[in-house]
């Protein structure tokens, strides 16, 4: 829409300084890794000049988008959902995301809004509260130049080296705050260079990080079948005083065979390239990451006093080469991917545990499933030792039936089977008012490296799934879930159900169990499976224009979860979630 409203006087009140979470798990109060009030307000009155006040030839355009979060927490002992401060005392918690966008011809900027109430999206297990400007950013673009400064979402290549990203469900945005400079030195070649520190939550604080790119396209004469889109890029990490004296007061526990090198700075760079020829792609990039430390936490160690335990420091230089080749015609898709990954775990703060304080992304090699029971056991990325590959193979019969097979294949570099899965789908459309997907899928899952199940047998499993949708006229439709999972490890067996009832435009209606079959031997060994019990979810969602609202009663067993190769643990859940999304 076009901005054209009076200016007029305001007022902003700075709430009390924001609390940060430290990576070492301690929720602390910081006065030096804030952002400073006087930067918050200058930038407060530039967006709010631009957007309120804006007139022709400035005239532009204001967006933005509102996320809401409300989780109701009802103890219930049977399924393991008490015990964390959601339960025994708060009782409720909340997020909140509030994103503001304006766009003129060459020329953007935005802010959002972000608010944690009691919230256990950060840490599943604790409660975290704060609120303040998560992110701003100011965007121009002059002739061939090209510049950002705030906070920063970008990536190098594929992300193995460097990639500032944001994932809400798994508590990720580990955007860049500073400066991102480009050029374009024509119509086929650009440099990138950026630099800034990455941002924790309300704060930006340890190591700066620098670095740059170069990409470029190369094709043939006019009608050529060819083409190649190579680039180089590279990043500079440099610890700050304060975690080096940090990692030097915890590695001088260790004996001398134990012992590590420090360094203020580490390196890494990539170089990649994407072959198009016809029907054919091939991405290939290889990375290396010069001397840096960071922690094994599988890794033996030896202390003065004689104690062995685990998590070790290590300072050994890592390597990632990973290639991807598609095929894609009329009727047929084939997609082959390999990855050899070997000490590339990147991190601000050393220290960070889970997926906080990340540098890069490095691509997963296993499917990334969305059924219930299909997703039970997803293999995460092994940044110290890995070597997968996987194929997905979509075939179509004709316009009613299409199928698709993938396979994974993951061991570690000693040989070790780490993940296995045949993944079948079967996808048919008879008529207009059917679609039915079926299919089967098998694993062979080590719980001891992906769930610190020690001593524990790989689960095997086999999970047939069925999932069909009625349509009975043009407003109303229901749709059906079925899946049954066999395995005789870790918890047993498990059946899943949902109905779904969908009435056009505005309202659906969803209820589904998920009920344990453990057997006896399993009971005996994991007794908290005695207690027989239905995972109930039952919801509803309202939609209305750009709205969309749901409510849901919610029975969850734990579990991890994953999102695009990166997972983390969460506990039983029982309660009451509220969702709101809104876009204006």
């Amino acid at each position: 829409m076009k901005i054209n409203y009076q200016c007029s006087l305001f007022n902003y009140n700075l709430s009390k300084l924001p609390r940060n979470i430290n990576f070492r798990g301690e929720i602390k109060k910081t006065m030096t890794n804030k952002m400073m009030p006087g930067n918050l307000l200058l930038f407060l009155f530039i967006f709010i000049i631009s957007s309120v006040c804006a007139q022709d030839p400035l005239a532009g355009r204001f967006s933005g988008s509102l996320q809401a979060n409300g989780n109701f927490f009802i103890k219930d002992s049977l399924i393991g959902a008490y015990k964390t401060p959601q339960y025994e005392s708060k009782k409720f918690g909340s997020e909140l995301w509030l994103n503001l966008n304006y766009n003129a011809k060459d020329f953007d900027m935005g802010l959002r809004f972000d608010m944690f109430n009691n919230s256990n999206i950060v840490n599943p297990n604790g409660s975290f509260t704060g609120q303040g400007i998560g992110v701003w950013w100011i965007h121009k673009k002059v002739n061939a130049f090209d510049f950002r400064v705030g906070y920063i979402y970008d990536q190098i290549g594929s992300g193995i080296i460097y990639r500032a990203y944001e994932d809400r469900p798994l508590a990720i945005d580990n955007a860049l705050y500073g400066a991102r400079m480009s050029y374009d030195i024509n119509q086929d070649w650009k440099v990138k260079v950026f630099a800034g520190k990455v941002k924790t939550f309300f704060a930006y604080s340890g190591p700066t990080i620098k670095g740059g790119s170069i990409t470029g396209f190369i094709t043939g004469k006019e009608g050529s079948t060819w083409s190649l889109a190579p680039g180089v890029g590279f990043v500079n990490q440099t610890f700050d005083d304060e975690t080096i004296q940090q990692i030097t007061a915890n590695v001088s526990t260790y004996t001398p065979s134990d012992g590590i090198n420090l360094y203020h700075n580490t390196y890494a760079g990539s170089a990649f390239n994407t072959l198009t020829y016809k029907n054919l792609s091939l991405y290939i990039e290889g990375a290396y990451k010069y001397h840096d430390v960071y922690r094994d936490a599988t890794a033996p160690l030896t202390l003065w006093d004689g104690t062995v335990t685990a998590g070790k420091f290590r300072d050994d230089p890592g390597t990632v080469f990973f290639g991807s080749l598609t095929y894609a015609a009329d009727k047929i898709g084939i997609t082959l991917e390999g990855k050899r990954t070997e000490n590339f775990r990147y991190r601000i703060d050393p220290f960070a545990e889970g997926n906080f304080g990340a540098i890069n992304y490095i691509p997963p090699m296993a499917r990334q499933n969305t059924y219930r029971l299909t997703a039970f056991y997803s293999a995460v990325t092994q940044e110290l030792s890995e070597q997968a590959f996987q194929m997905d193979v979509t075939y179509s019969l004709n316009k009613k039936v299409g199928l698709l097979v993938n396979g994974s294949y993951i061991n570690d570099l000693e040989g070790n089977l780490l993940y296995r899965e045949i993944y079948t789908e079967a996808q048919i459309k008879p008529n207009t008012s059917w679609n039915i997907i079926g299919g089967l899928q098998l694993q062979n899952y080590n719980i001891d490296v992906y769930l610190s199940h020690k001593g524990e047998p790989n689960v095997k499993t086999i999970v047939p799934y069925a999932d069909v949708l009625y349509k009975m006229n043009k407003t109303k439709s229901i749709r059906l879930e079925a899946q049954y999972m066999s395995t005789k490890q870790d918890r047993g067996s498990w059946v899943y159900a949902l109905v779904e009832v969908g009435v056009a435009p505005h309202w659906i209606f969803t209820v589904s169990d998920m009920y344990n079959l453990a057997s006896d031997e399993i009971k005996r060994l994991k007794p908290e499976l005695k207690n027989k019990t239905h995972y109930f979810t039952a919801g509803l969602v309202y939609n209305a224009g750009t709205n969309r609202f749901s409510l849901n009663y919610v029975k969850q067993v734990d579990g991890i979860v994953c999102s695009g190769g990166v997972c983390r643990y969460e506990p039983a859940f029982s309660g009451v979630r509220l969702n709101m999304l809104s876009n204006f």
